[in-house]
């Protein structure tokens, strides 16, 4: 027996590592794209202006040591080793971070949380024992609300410069790459060819963005693979045959010597040399795409050995080289033999870097959308099989333009490289300032072990970002401009939208209004299943009873639809739809609360409107079964309100199917998790699980039922009756037709606001509502069953 479970252990450690190594292999063309094309311009770009390559090679060495160094701190032990462990659920990122953080101290800003939320699997928080000390940093954020924008401000710049470095990569990489030209032709020919073809490749690049990265995706580990390879063999075969000791530069002495010499130009010129980590942050926005060993093994033995030789190489043959003919570039270390084949590598190497950037870009666009921190806009969704591939057209055809624009209006990788570098160390500052909230909140760590992760990490990039902010008149402007107008967007449309939300709440009607309403009132009930759209988990939005008020009638059934993000990055099925009734079962009112996380795909309105309806049939089950096997006594232990309306308001079930695998016995599970209750039906092929958030905290119990065949003599026939009756009457509103009531909404900023309000709001969000996709776009509603209602906010 003990030798079979030696075997079996060893079967399943081989197929695990089988798994990661071919994880590891296929990160290559997805996250490593652009870090793995960087030799093409660092030196270019560190030689550019501020310092000159001598006979004495102390400028080249000194690089050479900067740059090892940095690749060595910077992408392998920070990230490699430490922020890729801070993950969310597999998830990376810069709102990963933010959703840990939120997760475990109340800083979130969004709207609509509920102590429900917390039940998700996917919601789960770290279990150390919480120290005084972080419990103390934790107290002091969620104290001051001003940290909490001020953390939101961080997370957006971040999510900016990532946007910047979408519009600057495929520039830098494919004009770099293309610009290896000027050795095989005359000079004349050469300013005239490198632009066109530069920009060719990339209308192209993002002309056949819409067919989405599967289609091709199977070739970009391949060529990135080869041009590591490519990159590694010319590195090692210059290190033999023109300098073997070049190793010696690694010596962090050569550093010291280097900035001794060159002083303010050396430092200036580490804007170039931080251009040799651009395309780390990758390695943790794509976790969730691999695995933390797939990045760590492909980093650790592939990519990393081939960069370090590859600037070895071009140091060792620039070192014997010091008059060339040409600027100092990647392709002047590559032998004359071999400079065709290594060019077209290239190209199609920045190619893949490029993709893998945009499609980043669509990425965190989507997820801002979805935490009310960017205006709507259409994304499609490239692949059904693989998640998280979606293209944004209006993004891409801006970022096209955008890329086009800064390739001819810099023309040389000097003024790219400045402002690449600029938006990439940005971004790396806002990922070491997270990380270390997340050392303290998530991971329980003694503040001083978070505060030396700052300063060690922190200090580094602020060295560099310092150099990079000298060349602000030499391009580092641009991706400041961006930032600035890309966060000014996202902010107002963020403020809005709560400021939106708060107006909803306040202006909420109850529920005896709504139950109400009826013959003696002029009010008609119509055919068919009427969808009311709001942002509110609770109430009724103003904006039904304006629309009843101006139009006296509404739906048989009426579903009152929230859809809602979750700081998580993925909502299971089962645990998406939260429903309950709004008033009595007779009044057929019901509220649906749908959610998502911020890496979810939203579905579309037929699949939407069918599974909802699907949701309720099976809550109409639950519920009735529920009254009949609860006792009456428990009810009232349930209910803490003084109406049974408001009960029946607030108490909400999660309905999710799982598969039937038999009838469980009757049991009850006292513990401190949400109550849960599992139903298992002789009608239906499945059992539905079904969690209550009462409106209170109370007593929470798990209960699971079973009705079997001996049960079913027992039950009722009125409620029976009853029960088939509510079904009949839902199935015959799906036949009847479905209404989307949706709020068109006009914000205005009230009187005696501040001038910068007047202007974010009136001026500012309403530009921006009436020229982005609207709700009823987003959510894909067909014209012909829409119904908006006019509404002024005034906020």
């Amino acid at each position: 027996m003990d030798l079979e479970l030696g075997k079996s252990l060893d079967t399943s450690k081989r197929d695990s590592w089988k798994t990661a190594l071919l994880l590891a292999y296929q990160s290559l063309g997805v996250v490593y794209g652009d870090l793995s094309t960087s030799p093409l311009y660092v030196y270019k770009s560190t030689f550019a202006e501020d310092i000159q390559h001598s006979e004495t090679n102390e400028e080249i060495y000194g690089v050479l040591s900067f740059v090892f160094w940095t690749l060595t701190l910077v992408p392998l032990f920070k990230y490699v080793f430490v922020v890729l462990r801070a993950d969310d659920n597999g998830e990376g990122g810069t709102f990963a971070l933010y959703s840990l953080i939120c997760r475990h101290a109340k800083v979130s800003v969004l709207p609509n949380r509920q102590v429900a939320d917390e039940a998700l699997s996917t919601y789960k928080l770290e279990h150390h024992p919480e120290k005084k000390s972080s419990s103390g940093v934790k107290q002091y954020l969620e104290k001051h609300k001003v940290l909490h924008t001020a953390l939101l401000i961080l997370v957006l710049l971040g999510t900016c410069m990532v946007i910047g470095d979408g519009v600057l990569t495929p520039a830098i990489s494919v004009f770099s790459a293309v610009s290896g030209l000027e050795l095989s032709m005359s000079k004349e020919h050469h300013q005239y060819a490198v632009m066109p073809i530069t920009c060719f490749i990339l209308v192209c690049l993002f002309a056949l963005q819409h067919y989405g990265t599967h289609r091709v995706g199977f070739f970009f580990a391949p060529i990135v693979l080869t041009w590591l390879l490519c990159i590694s063999t010319l590195g090692l075969y210059n290190i033999i045959h023109w300098n073997p000791h070049v190793y010696q530069a690694l010596s962090p002495y050569y550093m010291f010597k280097f900035l001794k010499k060159t002083r303010k130009g050396g430092w200036m010129s580490l804007g170039g040399i931080l251009l040799c980590i651009t395309g780390s942050e990758a390695m943790f926005a794509d976790l969730g795409h691999f695995s933390y060993s797939a990045i760590q093994t492909a980093f650790t033995f592939m990519v990393y050995p081939a960069l370090i030789l590859a600037y070895m190489g071009q140091a060792a043959y620039l070192s014997q080289h010091h008059q060339t003919s040409y600027q100092i570039s990647f392709y002047v270390s590559v032998p004359e033999s071999v400079r065709w084949p290594v060019l077209i590598i290239a190209i199609l190497a920045s190619v893949v870097g490029s993709q893998a950037i945009i499609s980043g870009t669509f990425s965190i666009i989507n997820q801002s959308q979805s935490l009310s921190c960017f205006p709507r806009v259409k994304v499609i969704h490239t692949s059904d099989k693989i998640h998280g591939q979606i293209y944004i057209p209006e993004i891409n055809w801006v970022l096209m333009i955008l890329c086009i624009a800064v390739t001819i209006g810099f023309r040389d990788t000097k003024h790219m490289g400045n402002a690449s570098g600029l938006a990439v160390m940005t971004v790396m500052l806002v990922t070491t300032c997270l990380t270390s909230l997340v050392i303290i909140l998530c991971w329980h760590k003694p503040p001083i072990v978070a505060l030396l992760f700052l300063l060690f990490f922190g200090s580094i990039e602020l060295l560099y970002f310092s150099a990079s902010l000298t060349k602000f008149t030499e391009g580092a402007w641009l991706p400041i401009l961006l930032a600035l107008f890309l966060m000014t967007i996202m902010f107002v449309w963020h403020y809005a939208t709560i400021k939106k939300y708060e107006f909803d709440l306040h202006n909420k009607v109850s529920l005896e209004w709504l139950l109400a309403l009826g013959p003696s009132l002029g009010i008609a009930r119509v055919p068919g299943i009427g969808l009311v759209f709001t942002d509110l988990t609770s109430g009724i939005p103003a904006n039904f009873s304006r629309f009843v008020t101006n139009l006296p009638a509404f739906h048989r059934v009426l579903v009152f639809v929230c859809v809602k993000s979750v700081p998580v990055p993925f909502v299971p099925p089962a645990e998406r739809y939260l429903v309950g009734r709004v008033g009595p079962a007779a009044h057929r009112s019901y509220r649906c609360i749908v959610r998502y996380g911020y890496r979810d795909v939203h579905q579309d309105v037929d699949s939407f409107e069918s599974e909802l309806v699907s949701k309720l049939a099976d809550f109409i089950h639950y519920d009735w079964y529920r009254s009949q096997n609860r006792p009456h006594a428990e009810d009232d232990v349930v209910s803490h309100s003084n109406s049974n309306e408001s009960t029946s308001e607030c108490r909400l079930a999660v309905i999710g199917m799982v598969a039937f695998s038999g009838i469980p016995a009757y049991e009850i599970d006292e513990s401190m998790q949400p109550a849960s209750v599992s139903v298992g039906f002789s009608t239906v092929e499945s059992v539905t699980d079904v969690i209550e958030m009462e409106p209170v905290r109370a007593v929470e119990r798990r209960v699971r039922f079973a009705i079997d065949d001996d049960s079913e003599s027992d039950v009722r026939s009125d409620m029976e009756l009853q029960l088939r009756n509510e079904l009949q009457d839902l199935l015959a509103a799906q036949e009847a037709g479905t209404a989307f009531i949706l709020g068109h909404s006009h914000v205005r900023a009230k009187q005696g606001s501040s001038i910068l309000k007047r202007l974010a709001i009136n001026f500012g969000y309403n530009f921006l509502r009436r020229n982005c996709r609207g709700p009823d776009v987003a959510l894909k509603v067909p014209p012909v069953s829409l119904l908006e209602v006019g509404m002024v906010y005034v906020v």
